[in-house]
């Protein structure tokens, strides 16, 4: 696992799927803030989720994000995740979000390592709970 202190950065470019008016969030063509969120997330996954050992994934716990600033398309959107706390299975990360011109977002977000095939043996037995009520 990642040592306090590691961090990642990871860009992507604005396109029309990523935008309010698109993602249905809002009217306007600009980042859209769950799409925001998702990157946040993304760049934290890829932080620690390579160095975890075979059979183990992180799912994401929580997420507090300021979207501080409209980021129109074309333009790239830059986050960084830090990893600043590890608590058992708990890891927590600073995030911050840039556009080409400005500081447009930033936050905190929670991720918890999970082996793989006991979070999918959950995820069927609740489908399978499901499938028995109908």
């Amino acid at each position: 696992m990642m040592d306090v202190g590691a961090s990642r950065s990871q860009t992507w470019l604005v396109e029309k799927q990523h935008l309010a008016s698109a993602f249905g969030s809002g009217l306007v063509d600009v980042l859209a803030t769950p799409v925001l969120v998702g990157f946040c997330e993304e760049c934290a996954r890829g932080l620690v989720d390579p160095t975890l050992p075979s059979g183990q994934k992180t799912v994401g716990t929580s997420i507090s994000l300021e979207h501080l600033a409209a980021t129109p398309p074309g333009m790239k959107v830059t986050v960084t995740a830090e990893l600043v706390a590890v608590d058992r299975r708990r890891l927590s990360f600073r995030i911050e979000a840039h556009d080409e011109v400005e500081l447009v977002g930033r936050g905190t977000h929670e991720r918890f390592v999970i082996d793989e095939a006991r979070f999918a043996a959950t995820v069927e037995a609740k489908r399978q709970a499901v499938r028995a009520t109908e």
